[in-house]
């Protein structure tokens, strides 16, 4: 990351955390100001939430720069919806469009018939397949956190806490997720350098019941199992709910990723390890903020930097 992006980021989150941030430069364009939507995966999730919020706070702080409209799905592997989403908002004529996507290939070519379209598309959360971009012939910045580093974050401090041979168990996110597959690799590093043994690795698609569902197999089929790395909260909450059906509480070391509200009474007691805030807050309004700042500046997309990475921080009971 160069110094002026870091200091950019720096600057976005800090103003994101007060609700204050603002577009640089921002303009009206021909027929008003400029219209930029935010697309959402569940938006039942708090991780989805906060991005949600925090848009809407901006947004409220600036009206007279810019519109905004909000969407979301029912569900985290609702690619199709998504996809319909994108569509009315190129119908809408929308002058941006910031996605968290819920495929990071699925998403490709409504996103290129946005670009083509002439509206800027900027990705959150989870970044766009780079070979299925590459065959569209469209560059989507991705404005997030390294997810890699991340879960390597994580699983280095969990990691401190077992034994070489240990066995742990990985509980991924939707599999074809760049974020999800990214996060487990980083997993996979730390336990192969520290000496653990990965005995399961299992997808169980961001959602609590799969999670628990995931984890009780894991606990059946590996009684010795000594930790649970997973891909977000949501299933780490199940991992734990898991773990005290079947009686193991104490005894299984579970962390999660994402810092949500929900997991923070977990970590104060206990029940789960550790986990990774990414700033779902900081994500939204610097990704809005980038839309914006193309927009007014009439950059084309392939004018866009490809990644602007956003900060990370590990969250424990001393942390958090």
């Amino acid at each position: 990351m160069t110094q002026e992006m870091r200091r950019r980021v720096l600057i976005a989150g800090a103003l994101a955390a007060a609700g204050l941030t603002r577009a640089a430069g921002a303009a009206t364009v021909e027929g008003g100001v400029p219209k930029i939507a935010l697309v959402l995966k569940s938006i039942n999730d708090p991780f989805t939430v906060a991005m949600a919020n925090a848009a809407k706070n901006y947004q409220q702080h600036y009206a007279s720069q810019f519109a905004l409209t909000v969407r979301g799905t029912a569900t985290e592997a609702d690619t199709a919806g998504q996809i319909r989403i994108v569509d009315d908002l190129i119908k809408a004529k929308m002058n941006a469009i910031v996605i968290a996507p819920s495929g990071s290939k699925p998403l490709t070519a409504v996103v290129a018939r946005a670009i083509k379209a002439g509206i800027i598309v900027v990705s959150i959360d989870n970044p766009l397949d780079d070979a299925s971009q590459d065959a569209a012939k469209i560059s989507v910045p991705f404005v997030g956190p390294d997810n890699r580093k991340g879960a390597t974050l994580v699983a280095n401090y969990l990691a401190e806490r077992l034994q070489a041979g240990d066995q742990v168990g990985i509980i991924e996110g939707i599999a074809a997720d760049r974020n999800a597959q990214e996060r487990t690799a980083g997993y996979r590093d730390v336990m192969s350098t520290a000496g653990m043994q990965v005995v399961a690795s299992q997808a169980a698609d961001w959602e609590y019941g799969k999670g628990r569902d995931v984890a009780s197999k894991m606990l059946g089929q590996h009684p010795q199992i000594r930790g649970f790395l997973c891909a977000n909260d949501n299933m780490a909450m199940g991992a734990a709910d898991a773990v005290r059906d079947a009686g193991r509480t104490g005894g299984v070391y579970i962390t999660g990723y994402n810092a949500i509200e929900a997991i923070k009474p977990l970590i104060a007691d206990g029940r789960v390890l550790a986990t990774v805030n990414q700033f779902a807050d900081r994500q939204a309004v610097f990704g809005m903020d980038v839309a914006l700042k193309a927009v007014t500046e009439q950059r084309k997309q392939r004018e866009l930097s490809r990644t602007i990475e956003t900060p990370l921080q590990l969250v424990t009971a001393a942390t958090r």
